[in-house]
């Protein structure tokens, strides 16, 4: 599977998706776009991923080629942080910078709470499991999810927060609010960490670029 990609650095050129298209297969012949697939490691409660919002709507407007979604796990379980004076800085400075550089909105609602942690993990399994209930809606769930968080300043870190979300989505609310808690769900999100892990992704967003065989 030859794989080519790049992280988000705060601008972007569309002319230079084209090009990225029609990179060679490791056959050494041009892959048809019919072949081809983006794959797209984010956590939707990253902020650098907020800021690529627009260019993800954008992809999505410009191409005829499929994107495959992988919740790449910025801060879940362990590496969780609880939102002390020093979290606290740290988020708001790199809220700051990505509003600066997107012109994307940040509500600061989170970072008022006391005792908030920055856990990743329900956010990273509530996309997972609406891309396992209904995959045409997952980009789509993940932008909204964003918003809850950056624009409205919604806790998507509690599981309880995503069944007022979850209007206009075409999947059953009780089926997704009982898999969003299930251990099964949380270890399909486990594994795309992993998935992410194995495809050498270091910083979040990520776009890859698969050229099949």
């Amino acid at each position: 599977m030859p794989v080519r990609g790049s992280t988000f650095s705060g601008k972007f050129s569309r002319s230079a998706l084209p090009r990225t298209c029609h990179r060679m297969s490791r056959s050494g012949k041009k892959a048809h776009v019919s072949e081809l697939e983006f794959i797209y490691v984010g956590d939707p409660m990253c902020s650098w991923c907020w800021g690529f919002a627009p260019v993800l709507d954008e992809l999505q407007r410009t191409f005829a080629i499929p994107i495959r979604l992988i919740a790449g796990g910025l801060r879940p379980g362990d590496a969780a942080q609880a939102l002390d004076g020093r979290m606290r800085s740290y988020l708001a400075h790199h809220w700051e910078q990505v509003e600066a550089r997107t012109a994307q909105q940040f509500d600061r609602t989170v970072l008022e709470r006391e005792g908030w942690v920055y856990d990743t993990e329900t956010a990273d399994t509530a996309v997972v499991t609406m891309r396992e209930l209904n995959p045409k809606e997952t980009l789509r769930f993940f932008v909204a999810v964003q918003h809850a968080l950056y624009v409205d300043g919604v806790d998507v870190t509690d599981p309880d927060a995503y069944l007022d979300l979850l209007g206009g989505f075409d999947v059953d609310p009780d089926r997704f609010m009982a898999a969003l808690t299930s251990s099964e769900m949380r270890e399909r999100t486990w594994t795309d960490f992993e998935e992410a892990y194995q495809l050498g992704v270091s910083g979040f967003p990520t776009l890859l670029l698969d050229e099949g065989d």
